[in-house]
Order: structure tokens, then C-alpha cells, then sequence
């Protein structure tokens, strides 16, 4: 069946405001504020057979989506090896070897049957705040396994033809330091799939399977034939870049993502051989991982081509099980986050090498998962986890965006009012980071400055696992690198910062004393000096700069009060002392 242009595009719409609906509804009756104020999470619609990405909404996280095509070909195996499959059925697993990501990301995945046949898969995924482990919050930069970073359900059947499995979520209860708030995400995300069934019955209803089905394909032949196209209008060759984690949180020493990219007509190859191998801590990823990440990537890249299934069948895949990109259970994986931000990274700064006019500097690159919890003064249990902004990279046409989230989603930072709501914290300090930009003749975005006190009388124990504390993201087209990562906390001491630069577990704080977090900016695009001095001078006069940086990166005479001296900024320019 061929459709008509008009009718694809209003399919096209309906069917990505069904997503957006599921979106909404969980963001609306999450429990924790990493779903509910952060965005956390995401819905999508899928192919009934090889569980492939049909329809993803405009607001849910891209790395998830590119994940769960993984996620929905896991149930869709588990189903054919044991069959059962009924209307009503829902699958609940968190497994980040079998299309996960981590732990905490807990997937829901339902069939949706039409006239008795199955049509399609609805699937939902949300960041739950605690499911065990050695330490509040998931992410323990010291787990050599996964048994210390939370339980692992493989997929199981929670509601069979309509009916809650209980056993099962006695078991998840059981298994958090948190379980109301577990619960109520899980709601959240059931009502979210009970609303998208009734949305995508309605969209049928109105306009048949057949239908329906004939935009699926056209959508995924349209996102193939416009990735192809942008393929191919790049030069055939092997391009090869690499950038650095600090350590895996066990020891410290460096881990290399390596990319060798291939283009051939038009067809592209993403080569990771020459990554390190597994590492002892948590900052390997699943195969399934870093082929969703490469996804987002992409996406980046070639923003005009559709976000379905059909972009990555012109793209191959090299992804050896030897290294830390594509291991099995039980390596651990908890800090997922930080490896795939490098992962993106790499293809932004492979491409940059063929297609300079369309580059992007690398952004902040860490999530700073920074964990604080402990006991309240009735004695009820508090786990605050939250993610933090920093830079992105300059780009073509501007400067990076300042305090922004990592490329990896649509997600938001919390807001501090809302931490300081649900959790006894207060922020003593949130503002932007002066220096911490990449300079370019389009600088990087600025990172953050967070300064947060613990109010309980017990104090707070302290977790981080981030990155770039060692490795900045680097700049592009003569641009330069952004700030360091860099964390401290008080004691009666004086100021303590991390051995391992970007991860830090087991430090207590009292009541009243403070963790300082400093997040890195975006690198910068193009030669700094041939950024305009009046530019500069504002940025001076703003704060985002100081005197000196703007003299040493920029070549530029300013006062710390913004005020340009022309002519000194000539003789400097000219390669003179003013």
C-alpha cells in the first residue's frame, strides 16, 4: 500500500504524540524526581518481530529508545522459546546485557493485539532510584561485579492476561532502600502503557491496520534512503579518533574509546577494536549500549533524518566482546553514562575530521552521578541521586549552550528547589563556572558550580561517580579545551578532594558541612583568536571570563571590569607584548 504525503505526515504526528502522551503521563505520577522533574525515561512503539524502533516521542531520553530495540528482541526470544504470549501480558526486567543499560533502568514491555494477532510492541523505561546494592543510588564507582551495584531481573511476565504477578513486586520491594518510591514509578509507567494501548486503538480504529502499518514501512524506508544519502555525500576513507576516561573507579589508570570509521559509498563502518579491554570497575557497557549511543550520535549529526530503525541500516558494526563496549554478565556496568558520553564523543570527533562546516567540540562529558543519603530525624531512609549540567561545545554557527545536559537525551537538570523539597540538602550555591569554557572563535558553554549542605543531624554519605577530571573535553577546528571535572567535600580538617580525580565512595559528611562540585564546560570552535575582542570583552563583563584568561586564550587587553583596550589587544594580536 502506498500513502498519500499528506496522510504519512498526519500518521506521522498522531503517532508520535502517542509517545509523547505515555511521556507526559509518567512524567506526571513518577515518584522520584529523576523521572518526574528530570525526564529520565522514555516510550516508544516497535516491530511486532524483530522488535525495531518504529515510532520514538519528541521528549523521552534517545539513548534509551536506541536501547530498547535491544530490550523489546529480548522478549520477543523469550516468547518464542516459551511461548504464552496473551492480551494483557506486561514483562518487567532491568538486565544490562540483554537491551539495558543499567539497573536502575527498569523496562516495561506489552504487546498491543489487534483482532487476535499481535500488531505491534508498546515499550516504557524509567531511571528508578534505588534497587539495592553496596550503595545508595546504583552508581558505586568501586563495584567490580554486578551483584554490587543492585538486583538484575531478567525478563518476567508481571501481569499475565491482566493479572499483577505480586510475588514479583514483593521482590522488588524487598530489594530497595526506597521501595515506595519504586513503587509509585512503576505505576506511573503502567498507566503510561495503558494509555498509549488506548491511544494507538483509537489511531487504528480510525484509520485500519493496514494502513497504519504501510506508514510504518514508509518511515523506515524514508529514515534509511536519507542516512544513505548523507553517507554518501562524504568522502570514501578511514577516519581515527580516540578520547580517554579517567579511570574505572578501581584503578587508576586510563581507558581509551577508540574508533576507526570507515565510509564507503553509502555505507558507513564504526570500528571500536582498539578500545581497552573490559575493565575491573563500572564503567564497561553491553553491546546493545554502545550501538544505541552511536545511534544518538548519528542522530546529532544528521538531524534531518527520522528517528526510527530505518537510520542505522546503512551503519556496521565492529564491537569486540574483548573490550569494555560489549561485555556480558557480571562485569559491572553502573556507570554506563559516563562510557557512552566518550563514545559519542568519538564519532563527533571522527566525523569533525570529514565534514569540519558541520562539527561540534565535545561537551562536558559526565553525568556527575552524585548520590547523598541517609536517615532522617524520625529514622525513615533518604537516598537523593541527581545528575548535574555543564558545557556543550561550540559549533558552527555559535557558542556552546551554557549549563546544559549531556547529549545523551532530552532530560533536565533537577531543580534545586525540588531536591531541597524532598530531601534535607540545601544548595549553598548554584551558579555558572567562570573559566570553564573551551576558547574558540565560537567558545565552548560554561559548566556549573553546585555547593550542597547536609541538614540532617546525621550528616550524609557521599557517593560520585563522574569523569573528565583528568581528560578535558577537547575542542575542534583550533578550538580549545574546556575545564576540568573537579570535586571536594569538607571535614574537620579542612577541604578533601578524590584520589581518583572523578569518583569517590565511603566519605561521610556531618551536619552542616558541604560537597563543592566544579562540572567542566564544552570545548571550543575555531581559532580563539579570531574570535571579535567586543565579544570577548562581554564575556568578561558577564563573568564568564576572567582578565586573564581573556589575554592568555584570546589575545585580548581587558580590564576585570570588561573594559576593551583596543590597541593593546592589536599589539598582542600582532604577536607583541601589551
Amino acid at each position: 500500500m502506498t500513502l498519500d504525503p499528506v496522510t504519512l505526515a498526519v500518521l506521522k504526528g498522531r503517532l508520535e504524540q502517542i509517545a509523547d502522551e505515555m511521556d507526559a503521563t509518567l512524567y506526571r505520577s513518577a515518584f522520584n524526581p529523576i523521572i518526574a522533574e528530570a525526564r529520565d525515561a522514555c516510550h516508544g512503539l516497535y516491530h511486532p518481530e524483530t522488535g525495531a524502533t518504529l515510532v520514538q516521542g519528541t521528549t523521552g531520553l534517545p539513548i534509551f529508545v536506541g536501547a530498547m530495540a535491544f530490550a523489546v528482541k529480548a522478549v520477543i526470544d523469550k516468547v518464542a522459546r516459551e511461548g504464552g504470549l496473551q492480551e494483557g501480558d506486561t514483562f518487567l526486567f532491568n538486565d544490562p546485557y540483554d537491551g539495558g543499560t543499567h539497573l536502575n533502568d527498569f523496562r516495561l514491555v506489552r504487546p498491543v493485539f489487534r483482532r487476535g494477532e499481535l500488531f505491534c510492541w508498546l515499550a516504557s523505561v524509567g531511571h528508578w532510584l534505588d534497587i539495592g546494592g553496596n550503595v545508595p543510588g546504583g552508581f558505586n564507582a568501586r563495584a567490580t561485579e554486578s551483584f554490587q551495584e543492585g538486583v538484575r531481573f531478567p525478563p518476567v511476565k508481571l501481569i499475565a492476561a491482566g493479572r499483577m504477578n505480586h510475588d514479583i513486586l514483593a521482590i522488588l520491594a524487598a530489594n530497595s532502600r526506597v521501595p515506595r518510591s519504586n513503587e509509585g514509578d512503576l505505576n506511573g509507567q503502567l498507566n503510561a502503557l495503558d494509555l498509549g494501548e488506548r491511544r494507538l486503538a483509537g489511531l487504528l480504529d480510525e484509520y485500519g491496520e493496514d494502513t497504519v502499518d504501510a506508514a510504518f514501512a514508509a518511515f523506515t524506508q524514508r529514515a534509511e534512503a536519507l542516512m544513505r544519502e548523507n553517507i554518501a555525500a562524504l568522502p570514501d576513507g578511514t577516519i581515527s579518533f580516540e578520547d580517554y576516561l579517567d579511570n574505572d573507579g578501581v584503578t587508576d589508570e586510563r581507558l581509551t574509546i577508540a574508533l576507526d570509521l570507515t565510509i564507503a559509498g553509502d555505507r558507513m563502518t564504526l570500528d571500536f577494536s582498539r578500545s581497552s579491554p573490559a575493565c575491573a570497575g563500572p564503567l564497561n557497557i553491553a553491546r546493545s549500549t554502545a550501538v544505541a549511543c552511536c545511534y544518538v550520535a548519528l542522530k546529532h549529526v544528521f538531524p534531518d533524518v527520522p528517528a526510527n530503525a530505518g537510520c542505522m541500516a546503512p551503519i556496521s558494526f565492529v564491537i569486540p566482546d574483548t573490550t569494555l563496549l560489549g561485555v556480558s554478565a557480571p562485569k559491572p556496568v553502573g556507570g554506563y553514562t559516563e562510557t557512552i558520553l566518550r563514545v559519542i564523543g568519538v564519532v563527533f570527533g571522527a566525523l569533525a575530521k570529514v565534514m569540519p562546516d558541520r562539527a561540534t567540540a565535545a561537551p562536558f562529558g559526565t553525568i556527575n552521578a552524585l548520590s547523598l543519603a541517609g536517615h532522617r530525624q524520625n529514622g525513615a531512609r533518604w537516598v537523593m541521586f541527581s545528575f548535574f549540567g555543564g558545557g556543550l561545545g561550540g559549533n558552527p554557527e555559535t557558542d556552546g549552550l551554557n549549563h546544559g545536559n549531556n547529549p545523551i537525551s532530552m532530560a533536565t537538570i533537577p531543580p534545586a528547589e525540588i531536591l531541597e523539597a524532598s530531601y534535607p540538602v540545601l544548595f549553598t550555591q548554584w551558579a555558572l563556572r567562570p573559566d570553564s569554557a573551551g576558547a574558540g572563535l565560537h567558545r565552548g558553554g560554561l559548566g556549573a558550580v553546585y555547593e550542597i549542605e547536609a541538614l540532617a543531624p546525621s550528616g550524609a554519605d557521599v557517593f560520585l561517580l563522574g569523569e573528565r577530571g583528568r581528560f578535558a573535553p577537547f575542542g575542534v577546528n583550533g578550538g580549545g579545551p574546556a575545564a576540568l571535572n573537579r570535586f571536594c567535600w569538607q571535614t574537620a580538617d579542612g577541604e578533601a578532594s578524590p584520589p581518583l580525580a572523578s569518583k569517590v565512595t565511603d566519605v561521610k559528611i556531618a551536619q552542616g558541612q558541604r560537597v563543592r562540585l566544579e562540572t567542566p564546560g564544552g570545548g571550543g570552535w575555531g581559532d580563539p583568536v579570531a574570535r571579535a575582542p567586543a565579544l570577548v570583552a562581554r564575556d568578561v563583563r558577564l563573568g564568564y571570563l576572567s582578565a586573564d584568561a581573556a589575554r592568555a586564550d584570546y589575545r585580548v587587553s581587558v580590564s576585570p571590569a570588561g573594559d576593551l583596550d583596543a590597541a593593546a589587544t592589536e599589539t598582542l594580536r600582532a604577536g607583541g607584548a601589551a
